[in-house]
């Protein structure tokens, strides 16, 4: 199969975890891999996807070959696959606008950002750079609260024609305007706001929707979130979180019997812990009412490490991608979208945006379907 070329943009912890992935499940059968919902899409395995462009904006990180870049500060993921092959793949200074938080500058130096002085690329550069790449699929890994870049460089992905992927809580594939310039543009679009393989929006989901099934009415309910990554880090600035508590709440409210009232629900990253690095600690709490008007309450305590338990599910976004492209289609991808996303155009429960993905996937793979919007 030919390769699946991609650009990211962001090369934080998240990519860290991707391209060691993608190493990883290189050395690996299908028989030997573990953590992974899919070995093979459409004849796409883990490592047919290659990163062929990369921007970032941390003077630590422009310049290098992006697998040494994977392993600069700030970034602080699990290292589960060390040898990392030289790509010749250089990362690029990107545009700055609003991809950082200046209260970041004042934290030591393994956490603080340092911004590159190289010359900032504005949207024709990128576009260059990404037609000369032969890239694909732009990734979108900036930070939360990064609304003028996110914009910036789904536009740069619109005119060099390649899909964007967008699993930052910036609204690109669930507003209507932006869904439609991809549409018109006949590119796909994943989005918004990448759900975790086993974390904590989809517990939250999961037990919520488990709450509906069992007749048991769902009063209140919070979760928690702390972690030590640079992601922590940037939300301790509240004005760069509205996006995303909208995301993580309405995920949550999406599955619920009936919509609770906002001041019922409370969803959203809530400490940086610097000791903890890449790892997330999730603390949940459901009250409700059983048979005959009892009181119950439950309480769950997840930890994960972050950044692989993203790439879980970047690596299948990737390749449903792909088979998008393959099949002509543009607009956005509504199963992807649904099943990889907390915050979707198209709301539904995971069990039956996991059967639409199944469907996509199975379709996609042995012929070109016109349309597939449903």
């Amino acid at each position: 199969m030919e390769r699946i070329k991609v650009a990211v943009v962001g090369v934080g912890n998240c990519v860290s975890s991707l391209l060691q992935g993608i190493e990883y499940y290189r050395q690996k059968s299908a028989e030997e891999a573990i953590g992974l919902m899919h070995w093979d899409i459409g004849g796409y395995t883990p490592d047919s996807i290659e990163v062929v462009a990369a921007f970032d904006i941390d003077k630590r990180k422009v310049g290098l070959d992006i697998n040494d870049a994977i392993f600069a500060k700030p970034n602080c993921t699990t290292v589960f696959c060390p040898d990392m092959p030289k790509t010749g793949v250089k990362v690029q200074m990107g545009a700055v606008l609003d991809g950082y938080s200046q209260h970041m500058k004042n934290y030591d130096e393994n956490d603080t950002f340092v911004l590159s002085d190289s010359p900032q690329k504005d949207c024709d550069a990128v576009v260059k750079s990404l037609k000369d790449s032969g890239a694909e699929i732009m990734l979108n890994y900036l930070p939360v609260g990064s609304e003028e870049a996110t914009r910036f460089y789904a536009q740069c992905a619109l005119d060099a024609k390649v899909a964007f992927v967008n699993n930052i809580p910036v609204f690109i594939a669930s507003d209507p305007v932006w869904a439609k310039k991809f549409e018109q543009h006949n590119l796909p679009l994943i989005g918004d706001d990448i759900k975790a393989q086993l974390g904590a929006t989809i517990t939250h989901r999961t037990l919520t929707d488990l709450f509906k099934k069992r007749g048991v009415k769902l009063e209140r309910t919070y979760q928690l979130n702390t972690g030590g990554n640079t992601d922590f880090l940037n939300m301790l600035n509240k004005n760069r979180l509205k996006s995303k508590k909208k995301s993580k709440t309405e995920a949550v409210q999406a599955v619920t019997a009936q919509r609770l009232e906002d001041r019922d629900i409370h969803v959203g990253p809530s400490d940086y812990v610097p000791w903890q690095n890449d790892q997330k600690i999730c603390f949940i709490r459901m009250e409700g009412k059983l048979f005959g008007d009892v009181p119950m309450n439950m309480e769950l305590r997840l930890s994960v490490e972050d950044s692989p338990n993203s790439a879980g599910v970047a690596i299948d976004s990737i390749r449903c991608c792909k088979l998008a492209l393959n099949a002509g289609l543009g607009g956005v991808l509504y199963p992807p979208s649904s099943y990889f996303c907390k915050h979707p155009p198209r709301q539904c429960t995971d069990e039956e945006a996991h059967r639409r993905v199944e469907e996509f996937i199975k379709e996609y793979s042995v012929q070109p379907v016109e349309s597939i919007k449903a």
